[in-house]
């Protein structure tokens, strides 16, 4: 129950342009905020795909003259950030276009925070105060219906010095418009589509389920769990199905509001952690640790829990009843889609002990909904790797 004697605010600095074809209005939007000469933000695979060609195209058709910065890698670095700020300033770039999933979105975020601020690091503007000038304008087009990054204020950047991601996290790292065209995630793998697919399913839940958020947000998180629920498992067994496409995609974008004006939790924290040190995809852990983190919390927040089960379409008695309900159904489907299990991913059970410690420094950890210390992440932890399906 929400405690209505809190106060919140709702911004939501984003336009958001939905539905097929609409990729083609990603140049004319960036001209409307008075870009004239952009870097795209972007990665080898988008581009190699054809995707990013389309934006170029249309930039041409308008005599907009650009630079590509294509380097972004998987769980985006640092030092990804830095080169491309340089290689937009080298070229005086006024703008960004950013074509991709998570990765590439989370970077120009960045991009953005140096060159609003005239920075070469991202390291000092850790945090969710050290950005305080808005980005150069700004357009996101996602081809992944997971991350949300598209219209979320943060971006997660490895730290390669430490091995750890951090989070740089302020409203004026928002995209102006978000262009969400169903079409461009088509072409996507199925177990990229059931990784991605997870990862805004644990958005959607985290960002209901947090000891911080507030009723807006709920409203989206439930909306975006009965998506997601309904679209993902057609979307991953028939990847040309433009209906499912578009339910995830809408689900993914609605996931993003949900925690963006809330927080993550426990899920995340041990997710990022993983990144960090392993590099490992962010949507694979997410989905292997939702589950369990559910079960660790499930009794500090059984009526949360339980209206999650509703969304799913699930169908019980009292709110214990349906709050296991959802944890088991999240770990049936997480199975379903071919989700590896946590022992199978090349991780050293002996460094248990260093990624709970920094999962449990990580800022969202105060977030979750059940108060965890490094030896309750260490339980999640075995829990998972003991688990075999």
């Amino acid at each position: 129950m929400f405690d209505w004697r809190r106060t919140f605010d709702f911004v939501l600095p984003t336009k958001i342009i939905f539905g097929p074809g609409t990729v083609g209005q990603a140049a004319g939007e960036l001209a409307a905020l008075g870009g004239k000469r952009p870097v795209v933000v972007t990665d080898k695979g988008v581009a190699t795909a054809g995707i990013t060609g389309r934006i170029l195209a249309a930039l041409s058709d308008i005599k907009m003259e650009y630079t590509v910065y294509d380097g972004v890698e998987p769980n985006p670095k640092d030092v990804n950030v830095e080169a491309c700020a340089a290689a937009a300033r080298g070229f005086g770039a006024d703008s960004m276009i950013a074509v991709g999933g998570g990765s590439a979105i989370d970077c120009a975020k960045s991009v953005g925070v140096l060159l609003a601020h005239g920075a070469d690091r991202i390291k000092p503007f850790e945090g969710k105060t050290a950005a305080t000038k808005r980005q150069p304008p700004f357009v996101a087009v996602p081809t992944t219906a997971g991350t949300g990054s598209e219209i979320t204020f943060s971006s997660v950047i490895t730290d390669t010095e430490n091995s750890y991601k951090m989070t740089v996290k302020s409203p004026f790292t928002a995209a102006n418009v978000a262009v969400c065209d169903p079409e461009l995630t088509l072409s996507k793998p199925a177990p990229l589509t059931a990784a991605t697919g997870v990862d805004a399913l644990t958005h959607a839940i985290e960002g209901f389920t947090v000891n911080c958020g507030e009723p807006l947000a709920d409203a989206a998180a439930l909306y975006a769990i009965e998506l997601i629920w309904e679209y993902l498992p057609q979307a991953v067994r028939d990847g040309r199905d433009l209906s499912a496409r578009s339910g995830m995609l809408m689900g993914s974008v609605l996931a993003g509001i949900a925690f963006s004006h809330a927080d993550v939790g426990s899920v995340h924290c041990i997710a990022e952690s993983l990144g960090g040190v392993y590099d490992l995809p962010h949507g694979v852990c997410n989905a292997i640790f939702l589950p369990y983190v559910m079960e660790y919390n499930m009794d500090f927040c059984t009526k949360r829990y339980a209206r999650a089960a509703r969304a799913m379409g699930l169908e019980f008695g009292g709110d214990a009843e349906g709050a296991a309900l959802a944890v088991a159904a999240v770990k049936r489907l997480v199975r379903e889609l071919g989700l590896p299990a946590f022992s199978s991913l090349p991780v050293d059970a002996g460094r248990f002990g260093e990624l709970a410690a920094m999962s449990a420094r990580n800022i969202s950890t105060a977030s979750n909904p059940r108060p965890m210390a490094e030896a309750d992440y260490m339980k999640v932890l075995k829990n998972a790797w003991g688990d075999q399906p």
